[in-house]
């Protein structure tokens, strides 16, 4: 009956402060990422065909399916975000039981986890969901090590594959560390039995049947995928391990409470290595925890190639998970299992504070919450979020009215139009059939005109201008008209007419063009 109870309140948590921490305000590229996007896939346009994207179509489909059943709203938005915390938070508290540890501990830990997975952004991003994945993962295979059941080893290659259609990494480090450990593993213990490998070859053929119905279906260029999602990404891949910085604060201080909460687990784990143990449990768990730390290695590896604000913290109440279980079972000493606890709570209070009440990840950490607006005012379909943003800190109820006059603008405009924006809602907001030929606009996800993909990028962009009869470009945005691929292609038309409306609204009108 008390693990019911325990079941019930983690689900009720995990959803509650996901969506506290998300409604208090937005960074619109981020926040609003896949908004639009699972709009465009409802209207019937899809990724790689009709809209250029070099992140994962996994989070456009799953959204759109929330937006089919729940409406297109902010509510809607939030919950595909509060379902991946939720599913995480139970998958994290039986697999503490598991290894373990008691109820009440394996809820306490899953509390922590609740607190620092998904609220950090609080809406469907593409990180969160590919790093959660994996290592669900992770937590899969230690499942089916240590019970024996071919259900877990089905679901990690899905988790893995599904990860991958979230974002590009970390999924194939986790495939290759998997495959390492897990020979090495029955290698030693010489009883490797082939329906594990039938059953994640289970796994694999129903990720890929599910992804070749979507691609065939919806008669998806394959040449298209591995343009947008393969190649052009790697183009540019290797210049961000070029710059990857390894110095103390990066590689040590913005991690420390990752690394306090896993010594203990890392000097169990050497003893148990050191006294070559051929106890079958012993060796299983020496696996477990060698999988569980090679995941955590790849996380912070990751972490520091896409230079993006920290999302891994929430590994820290799993890695106090492990080190408090192993304690129990092998060291048994009170004061190593005191020193877990201390760390695991002071972090979570601590990153609770920093990324779901400041708002860090979403650049609002000096941001008044006081001054928030009801998003509302712009729209019924966002009722529930306070209306506060990095680029009007100071005054959200003036980028609010801006909003507001700029959604009139675009709905009198009557012909078929692009819309290239940080607020990737509008289109939803007044019905535009047609979202926009680019997923999002950042400095990476068009390609530079140095870059050999420039050129299949622009032709994709004239083609699907023509396909789908365009008249007008709106960009709506501080200083999106300035990125270069649209400066030149502004430039070099001179066919196009420019209306300057107000602090975010420029249109470009391109009825006159021939492309």
């Amino acid at each position: 009956m008390k693990k019911k109870i325990y079941l019930i309140i983690l689900v009720l948590f995990s959803i509650f402060i996901n969506q506290y921490a998300a409604n208090r305000g937005v960074f619109p590229i981020d926040s609003f990422l896949i908004f639009d996007a699972a709009y465009n896939v409802i209207s019937g346009n899809h990724p790689f065909k009709d809209y250029w994207l070099i992140t994962g179509p996994f989070l456009d489909y799953i959204q759109s399916l929330f937006f089919l059943i729940f409406g297109i709203n902010w509510v809607s938005y939030l919950l595909h975000a509060s379902f991946l915390n939720v599913l995480l938070v139970l998958f994290s508290f039986y697999y503490f039981i598991k290894i373990g540890l008691n109820n009440f501990y394996s809820f306490l830990y899953s509390l922590g986890v609740a607190v620092l997975a998904y609220p950090s952004i609080g809406t469907p991003f593409i990180d969160h969901h590919a790093v959660i994945l994996c290592m669900m993962a992770s937590l899969s295979i230690s499942l089916a090590i240590l019970l024996k059941k071919n259900i877990f080893w089905i679901l990690a290659p899905i988790f893995i594959i599904f990860s991958f259609f979230s974002k590009q990494i970390p999924s194939p480090y986790f495939a290759t560390s998997f495959f390492i450990i897990l020979s090495i593993h029955y290698y030693f213990l010489k009883n490797f039995n082939k329906s594990i490998l039938l059953n994640l070859l289970a796994g694999v053929l129903f990720s890929i049947f599910l992804v070749i119905s979507i691609f065939i279906i919806n008669e998806i260029p394959l040449e298209n995928f591995l343009v947008q999602y393969i190649l052009y990404p790697l183009s540019f891949g290797k210049e961000r391990i070029n710059l990857l910085d390894f110095d103390f604060k990066n590689l040590v201080g913005q991690f420390k409470f990752i690394y306090l909460s896993i010594i203990p687990l890392i000097f169990i784990t050497y003893i148990l290595i050191k006294n070559k143990n051929k106890n079958l449990i012993k060796k299983n768990d020496i696996t477990i925890s060698i999988l569980f730390l090679s995941s955590v290695a790849i996380l912070i590896y990751n972490q520091l190639l896409t230079k993006n604000q920290i999302l891994i913290y929430f590994i820290i109440p799993i890695a106090a998970a492990h080190s408090h279980a192993y304690s129990i079972k092998y060291f048994n000493k009170k004061y190593l299992t005191y020193f877990v606890i201390v760390i695991f709570m002071f972090s979570s209070v601590k990153y609770h504070v920093r990324f779901n009440e400041e708002r860090k990840f979403i650049e609002l950490a000096s941001a008044n919450f006081d001054l928030a607006q009801k998003a509302s005012l712009l729209d019924k379909r966002l009722i529930g979020l306070q209306w506060i943003t990095p680029h009007y800190p100071n005054n959200p109820l003036k980028e609010i009215n801006i909003l507001i006059e700029t959604k009139n603008i675009l709905i009198k405009k009557v012909n078929q139009k692009i819309i290239i924006t940080d607020y990737q809602f509008l289109s939803s907001l007044i019905n535009n059939q047609f979202a926009s030929t680019n997923k999002w606009y950042d400095s990476l996800s068009i390609p530079r005109k140095k870059n050999k993909y420039y050129d299949r990028h622009k032709i994709f962009f004239y083609e699907q201008i023509k396909k789908n009869n365009i008249k007008h470009l709106f960009f709506i945005g501080k200083n999106k008209s300035k990125m270069p691929f649209f400066k030149e292609f502004f430039f070099e038309n001179k066919c196009i007419i420019l209306n300057d409306y107000n602090d975010l609204l420029l249109e470009f009108d391109i009825s006159e063009c021939k492309f």
